[in-house]
């Protein structure tokens, strides 16, 4: 990516009214993040859902100059970045319709062919909490997984420890700039995770870890991911919007049960009693549920038959399966430009055929 180009990404950003989701609209009709700014106002304010309040600052200088602004801490700083078109931006988070179009790095994050979960809970963790998620983060340590949090007190840290602890890949994904760090007093773990994982944000320099960003930094935790687990929640908290998040992105949500009458388990209970969370008791749980045991087990692939002949919906659908791999119904309907009823009747006489195979979350990929 060219300088120009970086920079014009980050004036978007810096505009108000323009989000990740008109941000991503704008860019898709004209073709680049700079070719938004030699379009005519006219031409971009007959695209749905963009007026002129929305374009009010698009061409106000003093969006142009905070962004070279960051370009130079970037620069500086050695910080990477992935724009949400990038090979090597989170795939899960491609599929989230408001993921960030621009996501900045440090470590070594490296997420290509792995299995990626979040877990997260509340900062006033108990020994009941801090126990479950260390034995579950060894008990599934043999799969490989990349653990994400939050990086904040109670269940993240512990979460994060742990990974570190069984060799695994973790990832903080923090609500502020990457010139910082917060809480503080985690200061100590920074080195030991860059080293074997890193931090994500979307988030510039200039921004401070305030409330409303930690909730925006939700959806990343829960879009990254196959799946969230929730170990210990309070009746209301951050925790519970991540899990509500991920079950708008059809993803598997789990929840770890305690006492009735404990305060932090009040809140995984409802998930679970609501139906918005699987149970978790054990990492078997995770391992079925997500279909991870064939692999562990490794069972033999279902064979598919020889000479099927496929209609023209069926060879849209198997084409884009073989191509991108596992994928949402949702997605899958989206890119093969095919109503969601006939995608669905079409992927279920795909998988008698033996062609397609479906998988926890709502998901299928080609055989």
């Amino acid at each position: 990516m060219t300088k120009d180009e970086l920079i014009a990404i980050l004036r978007l950003q810096n505009i108000p009214h323009i989000g990740d989701i008109t941000a991503k609209k704008l860019i898709a009709h004209c073709g680049s993040p700079m070719a938004v700014f030699l379009d005519k106002k006219g031409h971009l304010e007959k695209i749905e859902g963009i007026g002129s309040v929305t374009l009010g600052g698009l061409h106000n200088k003093k969006h142009l100059q905070k962004a070279e602004i960051e370009y130079e801490f970037i620069v500086k700083n050695g910080i990477s970045y992935s724009y949400f078109t990038d090979v090597d931006y989170p795939s899960y988070l491609k599929h989230c319709i408001d993921g960030p179009v621009l996501l900045f790095n440090k470590g070594n994050i490296r997420l290509e062919n792995k299995k990626v979960i979040s877990i997260v809970g509340t900062r006033n963790s108990t020994g009941y909490g801090r126990d479950f998620c260390e034995k579950f983060i060894e008990d599934i340590a043999h799969l490989d997984p990349v653990i994400v949090s939050g990086f904040a007190y109670g269940i993240d840290i512990c979460a994060h420890r742990a990974a570190l602890k069984n060799g695994l890949q973790t990832i903080g994904c923090v609500a502020h700039g990457l010139n910082q760090i917060y809480p503080k007093a985690h200061y100590k773990y920074v080195h030991e995770i860059e080293r074997n994982g890193g931090f994500l944000t979307e988030f510039w320099s200039t921004s401070n870890p305030d409330r409303e960003n930690f909730l925006r930094r939700n959806r990343i935790i829960a879009g990254i991911s196959e799946a969230t687990i929730v170990i210990e929640s309070g009746e209301k908290g951050g925790s519970l919007v991540t899990a509500d998040i991920a079950n708008s992105y059809n993803r598997d949500v789990f929840a770890v049960p305690g006492r009735v009458k404990d305060k932090y388990s009040l809140g995984c209970n409802n998930l679970i009693k609501g139906q918005k969370a699987h149970m978790l008791t054990s990492a078997a749980d995770l391992i079925y549920l997500l279909d991870w045991q064939a692999e562990e087990h490794n069972t033999a692939p279902v064979q598919k038959q020889l000479f099927v002949e496929l209609d023209d919906n069926e060879k849209i659908i198997y084409s884009f399966l073989q191509k991108d791999g596992r994928q949402l119904i949702d997605q899958i309907a989206l890119n093969c430009q095919l109503p969601v009823f006939k995608t669905m009747s079409s992927l279920l006489t795909m998988e008698m055929k033996g062609m397609i195979k479906p998988l926890p979350g709502k998901q299928y990929e080609a055989i």
